[in-house]
């Protein structure tokens, strides 16, 4: 007997929280709806972003599971990038291996610059004096001429001996052999002058190598940045502040270029989708008010506007009960939540929307 009395006052406690509940539901709403107010009946919803991979291979790690809270870059998931670090280092090498050729080659280049005007200076001063030596030779070779006709001369007078005479012959053939001597070091001057020269075409070249192995440096620069982002693409990471909604991927599995790892919804930019009759639609605009109740928090208003108008009618859902209902002519409609404090609001949650007519 007792224990008939403790089920049926058990039954009627939770009665009674029943009906204290739905009263309290009731009274957080407006008991009638006023004229200027239209109410819609729809779910909550959110932007959807998609985290997909750039890269195929095998999933290592995944570090979310869904209903995870995210940030913006936050790395959701690793594909196996053994091969492709390996492929950065080869890449690093070859690059640094390039960098280091092509800055030996521009200083090469900066040194040719430098020694061939300083040359041709030197080769330039040495044919000054090569020809200043040369004119004295001359000089001295033509006294020399005239020192032996006048020793003959005088030998032809008997006034001085043969000896002076072959001394001055001998004289002679000494400064002719400078003069010889001198014409041939101008030539050789001349020649180096020339040949210092020729370091401008040698700079040219030089050009043309650090062009080329510049573009060798910039193409091994461009194969490690490409190996790098592969790296990085190897990362899954996430495209916004968010929740994710769905994990399409478990770690060992293997995936495509392409293929979908997460959905995220921005939970900062959710709206109720909603639906008005075809006969209410010329009420309504872009930009109003709005009061949306969720069935889970029926004393917390979200504040809202509509940022969305279907610009065709449609057949109501299928998911709306009756046939009558989905034989009706209805607009799209989704009203913008200004915020949602401590994400209390998440997509699917059933909801009400007042829409306050101006």
């Amino acid at each position: 007997m007792q224990t008939k009395t403790k089920t049926h006052l058990s039954i009627l406690f939770v009665l009674i929280l029943l009906g204290i509940a739905i009263a309290s539901f009731i009274a957080s709403r407006p008991a009638t709806i006023p004229d200027n107010v239209i109410k819609v009946n729809g779910r909550i919803e959110g932007e959807n972003h998609l985290a997909s991979t750039k890269v195929s291979g095998k999933v290592q790690q995944v570090n979310v599971a869904e209903g995870s809270y995210v940030k913006k870059g936050d790395v959701l998931a690793l594909i196996d990038s053994a091969q492709v670090r390996a492929r950065v280092t080869q890449a690093a090498a070859a690059y640094g291996a390039t960098l280091a050729s092509y800055k030996a080659a521009q200083t090469a280049l900066k040194l040719v610059g430098m020694q061939t005007p300083i040359q041709i200076e030197i080769a330039q001063a040495t044919i000054t004096y090569a020809q200043a030596a040369l004119k004295a030779a001359q000089a001295n070779e033509k006294l020399a001429k005239n020192d032996l006709r006048r020793v003959k001369s005088l030998y032809s007078k008997r006034l001085i001996s043969k000896h002076d005479v072959e001394s001055a012959e001998l004289n002679l053939k000494t400064l002719h052999a400078q003069t010889i001597a001198e014409e041939s070091a101008v030539e050789k001057a001349r020649k180096a002058f020339s040949l210092a020269n020729l370091g401008w075409k040698a700079f040219k070249v030089k050009q043309d190598e650090v062009a080329a192995v510049k573009a060798s440096t910039l193409q091994a620069q461009a194969s490690l940045m490409e190996a790098v982002s592969i790296l990085n693409d190897m990362k899954i990471r996430s495209p916004i502040d968010g929740v994710v909604t769905t994990k399409l991927v478990n770690e060992g599995e293997v995936i495509n270029i392409g293929a979908g790892l997460f959905n995220i919804v921005n939970l900062d930019k959710l709206f109720l989708k909603g639906y008005i009759a075809e006969q209410k639609i010329g009420q309504i605009h872009l930009g109003l008010k709005a009061d949306i109740y969720l069935d889970s928090l029926p004393k917390s208003p979200f504040s809202s506007q509509i940022k969305f108008i279907a610009s065709h009618a449609e057949f109501t859902p299928k998911e709306v009960q009756t046939q009558e209902e989905r034989v009706k002519l209805v607009y799209v409609i989704k009203l913008y939540l200004d915020e949602n404090p401590n994400y209390r609001a998440t997509p699917g949650l059933p909801a009400d929307a007042y829409i306050k007519l101006q």
